[in-house]
């Protein structure tokens, strides 16, 4: 029983911490606050007045287009910026431009795929102005975004000012939390510091009898684990993320990491119902999503917390004879490993410190929430546990990113909206608004474009064979890998399978102690690059225009035959399109992935 304990206690702070904060988030949004004499002369000259759906979408894409330019000239130049001495000569190494191309487009896009390893290939200069500062931003836009589709829902006029509420989230809201959070971390052992890399001596011996010496990287690390995790970034100041003991030192950071990743996405659905005032509203989606999360971090805690390691169980590997099929030949013998794993499950690539179920709940809620952040080798879950990671990212709905994921359930309510209206012969209609021909278009665009952008280039990868060396696992845990790395450059989670080689790092391949580029990186970096560019806008800015063509229709009273999705009865048919539509998209690259990889020999499988 013991490892419920966790996941569940995670849920119940999380809901607690939500509740008030969607009334904060509310309270900010809508511009009801009274900021100092000094803010809001600031304020006046960054609202540029209100805007259409249109004008809100030109100024987020210019804005995100400034973003990638800064930040892909800040990486460019790293080697002729300040801030490079923790890493001494490696410091001043020109990075790869295609690791500077899909770096600079995971970070602007709140995805934080990181084909790199950040102590290694970034110095301090790029981890501050670069990391940290689009951290913040990218964060905020899946909010805005959120906010005018609110906006329009409700029968404002116009969306709002995407540069106003783009400020009022960074300053109001990430800002106070993310110094709020900094505080326990830092208590914790989270270093924060501009001092280069420690030098230190270890208790070993070389061969002549003298003493050893180890270098430890740190940083300005605690300023960027708070912000990472608050605004469900996910990228870490290390390569081994929030395994790393100086990003996550021991079981109560965890908590809070998990909990910090979790608050927003968890407190934009009941602010959903705030704004609108229809709380019952909220409460319908809000348990559609909670029904969902619950079933992916049972299944993932049950197959890998509870579950042991197959490879560790031992049997026979058994071929067959060419001429003759029938007959069998014993060829080998796995002997087990002398490991009781009857009350421990599977700890590999676990961080024991973190307790037994921590690993399985962080992987699906960092894939359910949009995060990315990991403590734990997803590669090393048991084929069935990483179904877990891989459904949330698919159905990207399940409470998603802050903003995002709303918006993306949202897509699926005007689908099971529409179909239900279908049924029973009626104009389909939500919130007093008719749902017609245009929003079906623009709503099937948002939700078909991510299995494509997923399936598409993942089978064609697979199938050119070029870049099937960088796959350290054959057969179908092989085609997991891929098939993980576009799934989490889709659905803008940033997480990795782990085994999959895709770093390329710095454009010499010959710097000395650092690790040489993995085969195919640079195609990775390109092909995810492109899928992580799409798999953002196009989401964003096809329901800004559903939301554009709502604010211009008249509402239409509600009578007996409306449809109403504040009842028990929608929120179960809302689950039923959600859990249909996703098995019709993803069910075959499951079966060839995470089951194909459970059903065959060890070590994946049984």
């Amino acid at each position: 029983m013991t490892v419920w304990i966790l996941p569940l206690l995670i849920l119940v702070v999380t809901t607690a911490l939500a509740l008030p904060l969607a009334f904060y988030i509310a309270w900010i949004m809508d511009g009801k606050y009274h900021a100092p004499r000094w803010l809001r002369w600031i304020e006046a000259r960054v609202n540029t007045g209100p805007q259409s759906w249109k004008a809100y979408t030109v100024s987020l894409l210019l804005f995100n287009t400034v973003m990638f330019g800064f930040g892909y000239l800040v990486l460019a130049l790293q080697p002729y910026l300040p801030l490079g001495y923790n890493l001494g000569d490696n410091a001043k190494q020109a990075l790869s431009p295609t690791t500077v191309f899909n770096t600079a487009v995971s970070f602007f896009t709140n995805t934080n795929l990181q084909n790199y390893v950040g102590e290694v290939h970034f110095s301090y200069f790029s981890q501050i102005v670069f990391i940290l500062f689009n951290m913040f931003l990218s964060a905020s836009v899946g909010f805005c975004c959120l906010t005018g589709i609110i906006r329009a829902l409700r029968g404002d006029k116009t969306i709002g000012n995407y540069y106003l509420d783009m400020w009022r989230v960074v300053i109001y809201l990430f800002l106070p939390l993310a110094f709020l959070t900094s505080i326990p971390m830092l208590a914790a052992g989270v270093p924060m510091t501009l001092d280069s890399y420690a030098q230190v001596t270890t208790l070993d011996k070389d061969a002549n009898g003298q003493d050893q010496t180890q270098t430890i990287a740190r940083g300005p690390v605690a300023a960027m684990i708070t912000i990472k995790h608050l605004g469900t970034n996910g990228g870490g100041f290390f390569g081994a993320n929030s395994a790393h003991p100086f990003e996550n030192p021991n079981a109560w950071t965890d908590f809070l990491s998990i909990v910090s990743f979790m608050v927003f996405p968890f407190a934009l659905v009941f602010a959903y119902g705030v704004m609108l005032k229809r709380l019952r509203d909220a409460a319908v989606v809000y348990s559609v999503m909670l029904c969902m999360i619950l079933c992916m971090i049972g299944w993932s805690v049950y197959f890998d917390s509870v579950k042991p390691n197959p490879a560790f169980t031992g049997s026979p590997e058994v071929t067959y004879n060419k001429d003759d099929p029938k007959k069998e030949l014993k060829v080998a013998e796995v002997i087990p490993l002398p490991v009781d794993q009857t009350d421990t499950g599977n700890l590999e690539g676990k961080e024991l410190r973190f307790g037994r179920s921590a690993g399985a709940t962080f992987a699906a809620d960092t894939t359910a929430i949009a995060c990315g952040s990991v403590n734990c080798m997803h590669d090393s879950l048991n084929p069935l546990a990483g179904l877990s990671p891989f459904t949330g990212m698919w159905l990207n709905c399940v409470f998603g990113g802050k903003g995002v994921g709303m918006v993306n359930m949202l897509v699926y309510i005007i689908v099971a909206v529409f179909i239900a209206g279908l049924m029973v012969g009626r104009t389909p209609e939500y919130l007093g608004k008719k749902i017609e021909a245009r929003e079906m278009k623009l709503a099937m665009i948002a939700l078909l474009v991510h299995p494509i952008i997923i399936l598409l280039p993942a089978g064609l990868y697979i199938a050119w064979g070029v870049t099937n060396q960088a796959m350290s696992n054959p057969a179908a845990h092989g085609f997991s890998e891929v098939l993980y790395q576009f799934s989490s450059s889709a659905a803008n989670n940033g997480s990795a399978y782990g085994g999959l080689g895709s770093i390329w790092g710095f454009n010499n391949p010959n710097v000395p102690g650092v690790t040489a580029p993995a085969a195919a990186s640079g195609w990775y970096d390109l092909g995810t690059g492109l899928v992580i560019l799409l798999g953002r806008l196009v989401p964003v800015v096809a329901p800004l225009a559903l939301a554009g063509g709502l604010i211009l229709k008249k509402p239409t009273p509600f009578t007996v035959g409306t449809l109403r999705t504040d009842t028990i009865t929608f929120g179960f048919f809302l689950l039923g399109t959600i859990l249909l539509v996703g098995a019709l998209l993803f069910m075959p690259a499951a079966m060839l992935g995470p089951v194909a990889a459970h059903l065959g020999p060890i070590p994946f499988g049984n």
